[in-house]
């Protein structure tokens, strides 16, 4: 079982483009460093957050690349490999611990109508068999159309390298339930779901992983200082904050949009999406700053 270092505020954050799709390396270090900057625990990159179906392959290994170097020796960092199937998978850890990176954070295939809770588990058997990285769970069934149950999650952490599991299915039984099962051990158990961070930290968990916290790092960073402490009327009171950050998200079209936009407030990099998401308007953007600069004393 790897070393327990990735815990805490762990964002995914974009990945800054420009006006032919490719990956922004200036931007991308910019973001980085501004998490380092600011507190944040960890960076994951080429998340769901980070568009890491929407960039090509190549592009893809370049954020992977650049997010390697910048972090190296200031951040843990854990890249995104999610794909159709199991051999593009391996295909993609592979590159990945060539390029440096060691945690790679793996879906159940999707697009695929078959896949199956223990079709699951051996995809992540046979990924462990033929890769050397440290292998993280995304359990994340809004995207793949499978939601791992605790169960399923609990024989695939039996698996060589699977080392923790980010649970972003939004049901805080099963949550509980891996929290209960993994105290004490080893096995990092991440909330992906922001709106259940506060019970999530004060029961246990090793961390969150939210998409705003790059341009709210204090609010995020206390919910987790104060959950894990287990000071509840704190952890509930700066959760109030972070659950009123997140109304940025449905302010544009496509959140990844909303996302981007805020970023680019706090760090200076382009809030373009990749096609075919629909870019943010003049009048979300007007929206967005607004509700900003009412929150501004919680960035």
């Amino acid at each position: 079982m790897a070393k327990k270092n990735i815990i805490g505020v762990i964002p995914p954050i974009i990945t800054p483009i420009d006006e032919h799709e490719h990956v922004d390396e200036k931007g991308l270090r910019a973001i980085i460093d501004h998490c380092y900057e600011s507190g944040i625990h960890g960076i994951f990159v080429c998340g769901s957050n980070g568009e890491c179906m929407a960039l090509t392959q190549e592009q893809r290994n370049e954020a992977i690349r650049i997010a390697v170097d910048e972090c190296r020796g200031k951040l843990p960092l854990i890249a995104g490999v999610m794909d159709a199937s199991t051999e593009r998978v391996i295909e993609n850890v592979k590159v990945m611990e060539q390029l440096g990176c060691d945690t790679a954070v793996v879906t159940p295939v999707f697009y695929a109508r078959h896949a199956t809770q223990n079709e699951t588990v051996e995809h992540f058997a046979e990924i462990s068999r033929r890769t050397e990285a440290d292998l993280m769970i995304y359990n994340i069934p809004t995207f793949t159309g499978i939601k791992l149950t605790a169960d399923t999650i609990i024989k695939i952490s039996q698996i060589d390298k699977v080392i923790g599991v980010k649970d972003t299915s939004g049901d805080m039984a099963q949550f509980i339930k891996l929290l209960n099962y993994f105290k004490g051990s080893d096995f990092l158990v991440h909330q992906g779901s922001t709106n259940l961070s506060v019970p999530s930290m004060l029961m246990g968990a090793d961390g969150f992983v939210p998409s705003l916290a790059p341009v709210f790092p204090k609010a995020h960073i206390n919910v987790y200082n104060y959950g894990k402490a287990r000071d509840i009327d704190n952890a509930m009171k700066w959760g109030k904050i972070v659950d009123d950050i997140c109304k940025i998200y449905p302010m544009a079209k496509s959140q990844t949009s909303s996302t981007k936009y805020a970023v680019s407030k706090v760090v200076p990099v382009s809030y373009r999406a990749c096609k075919p998401t629909e870019p943010i308007t003049e009048q979300e953007m007007k929206n967005i700053d607004a509700y900003m600069e009412s929150l501004k004393e919680y960035m």
